[in-house]
């Protein structure tokens, strides 16, 4: 990101410290959002030891589908060998259609339809904006891979303790002609805002029918467009429930901050983004908060938002580090700023090009989209 702000003609602190952010993942010609998604699950299967046959639901998130009809559920389910008695199917809100697939998983699983059988839920999104532009800083991509089963070693959620908020708004969308986004910068911040409250409110309500106080969580993660956004929903939250601003500070930095790691290594990944920052705070506070809840919040512009929450299980710091969640940030290259931009020049004519045809950087061993054969995407 000094880089950028350097090419940008602007200080560094700007992106940095102004944002919170320190790099910004750039995907290449060979990584959509299909490839995303394949690579992040396969890494799943891995180290968690999952057979493919145990899955029977696959649900992907995402905002950046490459095609109106076909799911990139659909593609996952021959790449990863899904077997043929799999439920697959996409889901699209914005930042939330992630959350929309874990939530209808939890539901799947509390309903007995899964029948002993575990969901893959995958969020999966690149977030481009014009060079240039404001939201140029704010770019990222990744894909977060999820297994929900009835017996999970991470997180064990709670179904129908959360609140939910819906308004139809207009403050960030992509219209079907272009790649890159468009938003209202100051209006979405207000309606992240106002979402916060509203979902917040209803899973507070919904939590003392359950008979506890949502204000024991002992953590907090929230949906991260880039690490400043959640501070500033952090102190939003703290400051309606009475605390002042530097109270609400001082509670950010034991309930927020370490959440935040890992999103200002990548930048902004929409539907994945609140579960990069689960991720990031598993990985540093797993083992500490063994029987804590941790607080959720995921938002979907245009708009819709949930709040939740999940205990960490015991065993889980063990089962993190088995993981090695962060493993796949030290295995990235730096662009240059000329590389960078030469990727953005491709973008528009990355979904046309022949098969073998793409100029990128594919590591050997991953999942790649290679092009288009008569119209049909290929992936190798």
């Amino acid at each position: 990101m000094t880089d950028l702000a350097r090419a940008r003609g602007v200080p560094a602190g700007k992106y940095v410290e102004g944002l919170g952010v320190s790099r910004m993942a750039v995907a290449d010609a060979h990584e959509d959002a299909v490839a995303l998604a394949a690579n992040a699950s396969r890494r799943l299967f891995a180290t968690a030891g999952v057979e493919a046959s145990s899955i029977g639901l696959c649900v992907a998130g995402t905002e950046t589908g490459v095609d109106h009809s076909k799911p990139i559920a659909a593609y996952l389910h021959r790449l990863l060998g899904l077997p043929q008695r799999c439920r697959v199917y996409e889901t699209k809100h914005a930042c939330f259609g992630g959350t929309a697939a874990l939530l209808g998983a939890i539901d799947w699983i509390a309903a007995g339809s899964n029948r002993g059988r575990s969901a893959l839920i995958v969020c999966t999104d690149i977030a481009r904006y014009a060079l240039n532009s404001p939201g140029e800083p704010t770019q990222g991509a990744g894909a977060v891979a999820l297994l929900v089963t009835e017996n999970p070693r991470l997180l064990a959620f709670e179904p129908g303790i959360s609140g939910s908020y819906a308004r139809d708004v207009d403050d960030f969308w992509r219209p079907l002609y272009p790649k890159v986004a468009v938003v209202d910068g100051h209006r979405s911040v207000q309606c992240y805002l106002d979402a916060l409250a509203g979902a917040y409110d209803a899973y507070c309500e919904a939590a003392t029918l359950a008979g506890y106080d949502a204000r024991t969580l002992a953590r907090r993660c929230y949906h991260v467009p880039y690490g400043k956004m959640a501070k500033k929903a952090h102190r939003h939250l703290k400051q309606r429930e009475g605390l002042s601003e530097a109270e609400a500070d001082a509670s950010y930095e034991v309930e927020v901050a370490s959440s935040l790691v890992l999103p200002s290594q990548v930048g902004n990944v929409y539907t994945g983004s609140l579960y990069l920052a689960l991720a990031s705070l598993l990985d540093a506070e797993a083992e500490a908060i063994e029987g804590e809840r941790v607080g959720l919040f995921s938002y979907g512009s245009g708009c819709c938002a949930e709040y939740f929450a999940g205990r960490v299980e015991k065993g889980a710091g063990e089962w993190v580090r088995r993981l090695a969640l962060a493993q796949p940030l030290a295995e990235r290259r730096t662009y240059s700023i000329e590389e960078y931009e030469a990727i953005r020049a491709a973008d528009d004519a990355v979904d046309q090009a022949p098969v073998h045809t793409l100029n990128g950087h594919s590591p050997a061993g991953m999942i790649a989209f290679v092009g288009v054969d008569n119209q049909r995407r290929v992936y190798e």
